[in-house]
């Protein structure tokens, strides 16, 4: 076997078995800091061995032997834990575990533990993508864009606050279960999202890496909870937007809208994966949660070869029933946009201006207002809200484009004019 083919193999082995690994040893030993560092050491020597030695048959069993044996060293050199020695579970590195269900993999337990609400937002992506995704700590902080150091307290203060509240490493019982799904999967978006346009001025404007990991996330938990519409809704949702990525950022480096996007550049595959489970979830007649509603709307949008074949009428049904679900003023922002091609921007504008009062400080309500004046010939008034929508861009794509867009409506006259 070739180096190269070593280092695919190393690889592949981190991507499929890091997960497992970590939970299997969080479980084993019940402490994330033991299994999150006898994790990184096995990996370190499969590193070093598995050039020479040549890749072992089963990657995943010879990971979590090393690991476990690594951790239980570390117990032992360790007088300070000599009460977590003695309760800890000494297994011998072939004691068979307990046999799991599909809701009971490891990997659930440890996503939920992530993820648990007694955290802060911040520290539940963060410890996600650490022990669940397999990330480090440099890539998780260059993607958040904060320091490695604070990163890392980030994570440490998490991970001593599952210890000092004793969160249980489990799965949720059956009644609180949707409700903490619904939360692993906001964290997973909000990763997606992070990726999919980045909000600081200084990162990527998309960040492939992110909107895979989370991809891969969410795949997991799709093959753990097969059952659940919202998981199959959230991962069409990804996977149709996914697919748009390549046609989102011109060459130049600028946002592309939408209705500007080369549809022969979209991801075809993605885009009959996704379209495929919103069939699926259709299918079964339940009713739809807002990531499938989200996921319909996407699959309406990737189904027209043009824009101008866009079924906006389709599209507003399904913002209306997003609506009823959540009636938040970023989904009625949304909405307005879609009621802008059915109903015409003068109608649409009356509804945006009405959400002023809770999103003035939320860029895409500006960008949509610019959008609807400069449609309606109303120019100063569509300058001035490009340029309040510039004051609060996030990344240099988005800004090239609004300053385009801007730039093009002319020098701001005394009065509204038909530019």
């Amino acid at each position: 076997m070739s180096a190269i083919d070593v280092q695919d193999a190393i690889t592949r082995a981190h991507h499929e078995e890091w997960a497992r690994v970590v939970a299997g040893l969080a479980r084993r030993f019940g402490d994330l800091d033991i299994a999150e560092e006898a994790a990184a050491e096995a990996f370190v020597i499969a590193v070093e061995r598995w050039p020479t030695d040549g890749v072992p048959p089963n990657p995943g069993a010879w990971l979590t032997t090393t690991a476990n044996r690594k951790a239980i060293d570390r117990i032992r050199r360790e007088s300070k834990r000599d009460d977590k020695h003695r309760e800890a579970r000494m297994v011998s590195d072939d004691d068979p575990l307990e046999p799991l269900g599909a809701v009971e993999d490891e990997r659930l337990r440890l996503l939920f533990t992530c993820c648990h609400p007694a955290l802060g937002r911040e520290a539940r992506v963060a410890l996600t993508l650490r022990l669940v995704g397999g990330l480090t700590m440099p890539e998780i902080a260059r993607a958040f864009l904060v320091q490695e150091s604070a990163m890392g307290q980030r994570i440490t203060r998490a991970k001593a606050k599952i210890k000092a509240a004793r969160i249980p490493y489990r799965v949720p019982s059956a009644e609180d279960l949707p409700a903490r799904v619904s939360g692993v999967l906001a964290v997973l978006f909000l990763v997606f999202n992070e990726g999919y346009l980045a909000t600081g001025p200084d990162a990527d404007p998309v960040r492939h890496d992110l909107t895979a990991e989370a991809i891969r996330l969410t795949r997991l938990i799709r093959e753990l909870l097969p059952d659940d519409g919202e998981v199959a809704g959230l991962l069409a949702l990804m996977l149709l937007t996914e697919a748009r990525r390549t046609a989102r950022v011109s060459a130049r480096g600028e946002l592309v809208a939408l209705p500007e996007q080369d549809r022969s550049a979209w991801d075809a595959a993605l885009i009959a994966e996704g379209q495929q489970l919103v069939r699926e979830r259709l299918a079964t007649g339940a009713p739809p949660g807002r990531y499938q509603i989200l996921a319909a709307i996407n699959a309406v949008h990737t189904s027209a070869r043009d824009v101008r074949d866009t079924d906006w009428c389709q599209v507003v049904a399904l913002y209306d029933q997003l609506v009823r679900l959540d009636p938040s003023p970023i989904v009625a922002l949304n909405r307005a946009i879609a009621v802008a091609e059915l109903d015409g921007p003068e109608v649409a504008l009356a509804a945006v201006d009405r959400l002023r009062d809770e999103l003035a400080g939320y860029h895409a309500y500006h960008v949509t207002r610019a959008d609807l004046l400069r449609r309606l010939g109303r120019g100063r008034e569509a300058r001035a809200a490009y340029d309040a929508a510039l004051a609060l861009a996030g990344n240099t794509a988005e800004t090239a484009y609004l300053t385009r867009r801007r730039d093009q409506l002319g020098e701001s006259p005394s009065t509204d004019d038909d530019r």
